[in-house]
């Protein structure tokens, strides 16, 4: 069974940072590349950054491009969001996902605000 859980988030103030973790299970962690997606009430998921198997590539949604660095351990089956000048637009739930396997877990919620 496929597990994704999300940890890290919490509320913080205008130019502050968070680390944001996801623990995955159940498929073959290392042959993936794995993205971080947020959602807001009302709005689809919205692509934030990804990641490919190896850390060969990485790529980010312009919003984030300079502030948010994706990272993972495949020892450790973990992949990381390191936020950085957080805005208050940044507010959402965030979650992250396996590219071809479409399970998500339960996100965790990031608060920017003053």
């Amino acid at each position: 069974q496929v597990q994704l859980v999300e940890s890290g988030g919490a509320l913080v103030q205008p130019g502050g940072s968070l680390r944001l973790s996801c623990a995955a299970s159940g498929f073959t962690f290392s042959s993936f590349t794995m993205t971080w997606y947020r959602q807001v009430p009302g709005k689809e998921r919205e692509f934030v950054a990804s990641i490919t198997s190896r850390s060969q590539w990485l790529n980010y949604a312009d919003s984030v491009k300079g502030r948010f660095t994706i990272s993972r351990d495949n020892d450790k089956n973990t992949v990381y969001l390191q936020m950085n000048n957080l805005k208050p637009e940044d507010t959402a739930v965030y979650y992250c996902r396996a590219v071809g396997i479409n399970s998500w877990g339960q996100g965790t919620q990031v608060t920017v605000s003053s």
